[in-house]
C-alpha cells in the first residue's frame, strides 16, 4: 500500500516513544512505534520534534475579530466601554465584511495548527442576524480546514434587550450551533436567572449545547455562575454546557469559591479561562492591589472540571493584540496561573488540545487508526520548548494533507568570540 503522507520519527502528545504515523484517504491508517517500510507518496522526518493531533480553539469572537481597525480607541481599557463603543459599529455592519475579517483570522488560525474552533457571535437587535450570517459564510468557506462551531452570543442582554430572544431563535434556524448568554449583563439577578432559564429553553428546542459568557466582572457579589449549575443539573444538561471567563470567580471568598466549584463539577461544567482578555480588563478600576480576573484554574483542576483556554479576542475594541495561536495563549496562562512545575506544563498543553476537544465534544480526538488525520508537528522536543518559543509549525496536515509548513532561517552575520582564559 501507498500511503498519502507518512510522518516518521515523530513524538505524539501523551506518548513517551516515537511513532511513524501513516495517513491515507484521510485518517490514520497506522500508528507504529518501531520504524515502518511503508511507502507514501509524501515522507516527512519529524527527527524526534513532537506532535499533537490539532490545537483546539474553544473560545473567540470572529465577528468582532480586527474590528480595532475602524474602531475609536477604548480610552478605559474596560469591558463595559469595549461594548458601548461597538454600539454604532454593529448598526453598520455587513455580512460581506464580518465574512471577510472573520477568514483573515481563521487563515492565521489554520496556519497556527488549529483544527477545530468554537466563535460567539453577537445576536442583538443592533446587528440583527448579520453577524451570524457572516459567519456562517466564513464557515462554508473553510469547511475543509478546520471545523467550526458558532455560538449565539445575546452580549446586551436578553430579558433587557427586547427582541433578542426571537433573533436567538432565528439564528439557530439559520444554522448556529450553540446557544450562548451573558445572565450578569442584566438589570437584576432575578432578570440573570431569566436569562439562564431562556438559555436552556432555546437550547432544549434545538438540542443545542450551551456556552456562557459567566460572571466576566471582578464583583465578588456576582452569583450567575452557581445559578448555571444548579439549573444544569435541574434540565439534565450536565457535560453539554460550557462556562467561560467566570472571572469572579477570582475574587469570592475561599468557602464560597469552593462551594461553588463542588457544583461546578456536580453539573459536569467545561470551564474556559481567557487570560490575554481578562489580564488586560479585569481590575482597571482598582488602585492597588489590583485583580486580575483569571478564574480559579489551579483549584478547578484539582476537583475534577474540565479547563480549557482560549484567545477571546482578535484587535478589537477589547483587546489590541493577538495572533489567535494556542501556544501563545498557553504560555499566558501558564503565567496568570503560575503554572511552571512540569506536570503542570504538561496540563496547560492539554488545556488547548484534549480539553478543549472535550469541551466542543469533539468526538475521537486524536493520533489512532481510524481516526481523521489531523496532526501538527511542532519545531520542539516538548511542551515547555513550545510554550517557551511558541514553536513554529513545522507542518500542519489536516484530513491528511500537508495544508501549511514553516520553514525559519537564521542568517548570523557576526562571528562569535573565543572564550576568554581564566
Amino acid at each position: 500500500m501507498t500511503l498519502d503522507i507518512l510522518v516518521k520519527n515523530v513524538a505524539l502528545w501523551g506518548s513517551e516513544e516515537l511513532s511513524d504515523v501513516g495517513m491515507e484517504g484521510g485518517r490514520f491508517v497506522s500508528v507504529d512505534r518501531s520504524p515502518t517500510s511503508l511507502i507514501a507518496a509524501v515522507t516527512l522526518d519529524a527527527e524526534g520534534r513532537m506532535a499533537v493531533p490539532g490545537f483546539v480553539e474553544p473560545h473567540i469572537h470572529l465577528d468582532k475579530a480586527l474590528i480595532s481597525e475602524r474602531a475609536p480607541v477604548n480610552v478605559s481599557g474596560t469591558l463595559t466601554e469595549a461594548i458601548e463603543i461597538l454600539w454604532e459599529i454593529k448598526r453598520n455592519y455587513t455580512v460581506d465584511e464580518i465574512a471577510e475579517r472573520a477568514s483573515r483570522v481563521l487563515t492565521r488560525a489554520i496556519e497556527n495548527g488549529v483544527s477545530r474552533l468554537r466563535s460567539h457571535v453577537d445576536v442583538d437587535p443592533i446587528g440583527g442576524t448579520r453577524p451570524a450570517e457572516g459567519l456562517i459564510r466564513a464557515r462554508e468557506r473553510f469547511r475543509d480546514l478546520i471545523d467550526i462551531q458558532i455560538v449565539a452570543f445575546p452580549q446586551e442582554g436578553i430579558v433587557k434587550s427586547p427582541g433578542t430572544e426571537a433573533l436567538m431563535r432565528q439564528v439557530m434556524q439559520l444554522g448556529v450551533d450553540v446557544v450562548g448568554g451573558m445572565p450578569f449583563n442584566e438589570a437584576s439577578p432575578q432578570d440573570s436567572r431569566r436569562h439562564i432559564e431562556i438559555v436552556f429553553e432555546i437550547a432544549k428546542e434545538f438540542d443545542a449545547d450551551i456556552d456562557m459568557h459567566v460572571d466576566e466582572t471582578d464583583d465578588p457579589a456576582a452569583r450567575t455562575l452557581e445559578v448555571l449549575a444548579e439549573l444544569t443539573i435541574a434540565n439534565g444538561w450536565q457535560g453539554r454546557v460550557t462556562a467561560g471567563h467566570t472571572c469572579a470567580l477570582a475574587s469570592y471568598p475561599r468557602n464560597y469559591a469552593d462551594h461553588v466549584i463542588e457544583r461546578l463539577h456536580a453539573a459536569n461544567i467545561n470551564m474556559i479561562a481567557n487570560p490575554a482578555t481578562n489580564l488586560m480588563l479585569q481590575g482597571r478600576l482598582d488602585d492597588y492591589p489590583k485583580r486580575r480576573g483569571v478564574t480559579q484554574v489551579k483549584e478547578l483542576l484539582a476537583a475534577g472540571v474540565n479547563v480549557a483556554c482560549g484567545q477571546d479576542c482578535v484587535h478589537d475594541t477589547f483587546y489590541p493584540f493577538g495572533q489567535n495561536d494556542p501556544l501563545e495563549i498557553a504560555f499566558l496562562l501558564c503565567h496568570a496561573s503560575q503554572m511552571s512545575q512540569p506536570a503542570e506544563i504538561l496540563t496547560v498543553m492539554d488545556m488547548v488540545t484534549n480539553n478543549g476537544a472535550r469541551a466542543l465534544r469533539v468526538p475521537d480526538f486524536g493520533v489512532a487508526v481510524g481516526a481523521v488525520a489531523d496532526l501538527v508537528v511542532l519545531d520542539a522536543r516538548d511542551a515547555r520548548e513550545a510554550f517557551a518559543t511558541r514553536a513554529p509549525r513545522r507542518w500542519v496536515i489536516r484530513k491528511g494533507r500537508l495544508i501549511a509548513e514553516t520553514k525559519l532561517e537564521v542568517c548570523r552575520h557576526f562571528d562569535i568570540p573565543a572564550m576568554p582564559s581564566t
